[in-house]
């Protein structure tokens, strides 16, 4: 773990940390069937999308939340009702930017990743949270 007491140091730490969390969360998405198209796609200031997948025909945007165990916010429940509407302004975007909406249409995920002091780290992903 890297300790800091700037800005720069625990930036690092929440950097490496999420990307560890989306890693996760990319392999749980894999084990159930899906076809990661895209990682961290970016559409220029409005945002970022965590995991783009296909499942079947449904295209899915997932949102990745990493948290370590302890008195935070469980990360099932960062997804807002502005969060979710954000997200799918995104959706829109790379569709448009990618040829097109599927035919099964489109599904916001959520993947929580809990990383506990010891153990393995907890994964839990919910379809269709927006």
């Amino acid at each position: 773990m890297i300790v800091g007491a700037g800005g720069g140091a625990d930036m690092n730490a929440r950097s490496a940390l999420g990307k560890y969390g989306e890693t996760l969360a990319a392999r749980r998405l894999v084990e159930a069937g899906m076809t990661v198209l895209e990682r961290n796609w970016r559409c220029g200031r409005t945002g970022e999308i965590d995991i783009v997948a296909r499942d079947g025909d449904v295209l899915v945007v997932c949102e990745v939340k990493t948290r370590r165990a302890g008195p935070f916010e469980h990360p099932m429940a960062a997804v807002t009702p502005e969060k979710a509407e954000r997200l799918r302004g995104l959706a829109e975007r790379w569709i448009h930017a990618h040829g097109g909406a599927p035919p099964g249409g489109v599904r916001i995920d959520l993947v929580g990743v809990v990383l506990p002091s010891r153990g393995a780290p907890l994964v839990e992903h919910a379809r269709g949270v927006a």
